[in-house]
């Protein structure tokens, strides 16, 4: 079978109660758009009935595969997994309980538009503002040690064409591997477009995100910095 169009790798950890509406709501809107698609769910570390949701889902829908990580988690480990499966033409994540049907199709109708570019949501609001203050600072800390030009760095769907080959060959297991994700964009000169994004709805379940996993994506910056070094 030939590849196909578009594939989006998405992690799923411990979303029983809505992963199922939430796949269903992107193939609808994706056999809208038209064109051949790969749905890549990546189970990883849960511990409720994601698994069986998520194999009974590849059974209904042709375009919807599934990988098992079994107990191990982190969404780094998740998308590489992922990233390591997928075919398609033009390839793509993103963080299935915040990204609504709708916002997939927008990002994926950019990247359509825009075929040598990478395609990333901006996230212009958040739920609170200790969501917003710890974003800000991490955002402001990763742009200035890397001379980044986007403005959200966690933010997805980002998309990309396979030809930007080092997106596929990404090194980080945790979440620093978004801000990896841009810094090799601005080492290999990948353009990028960020599609502004208003929603702060969450499907499901409970954000991993608090004090302690922010201070280690802080430090986790500092790190990447001792990687990758100066921009060029």
């Amino acid at each position: 079978m030939s590849a196909p169009n578009l594939s989006i790798v998405l992690p799923v950890y411990n979303q029983e109660d809505h992963i199922r509406g939430v796949v269903e709501g992107y193939t609808t809107m994706l056999d809208r758009l038209g064109g051949t698609y790969e749905l890549m769910l990546v189970t990883n570390g849960c511990r409720d009935n994601s698994v069986a949701i998520c194999q009974e889902l590849t059974a209904d829908h042709e375009g919807v595969k599934t990988i098992d990580l079994g107990a191990q988690g982190g969404w780094g480990k998740a998308v590489r997994a992922g990233l390591r499966e997928v075919t398609g033409e033009t390839i793509g994540y993103t963080n299935t309980a915040r990204t609504s049907p709708e916002i997939l199709a927008l990002c994926a109708s950019y990247s359509r538009a825009f075929p040598n570019v990478v395609v990333k949501a901006n996230r212009k609001i958040r739920d609170n503002w200790r969501r917003r203050a710890g974003s800000l600072v991490y955002n402001l800390e990763v742009r200035a040690l890397f001379d980044l030009p986007v403005w959200d760095i966690n933010g997805t769907p980002k998309i990309f064409p396979r030809s930007f080959a080092r997106l596929l060959d990404l090194e980080r297991e945790d979440d620093l591997i978004d801000a990896e994700f841009n810094v090799i964009c601005r080492r290999e000169g990948y353009p990028i477009v960020e599609v502004p994004v208003l929603s702060t709805q969450r499907h499901g379940g409970t954000s991993t995100t608090n004090y302690a996993s922010g201070v280690r994506m802080y430090r986790g910056a500092l790190e990447l910095r001792r990687r990758y070094g100066k921009m060029p």
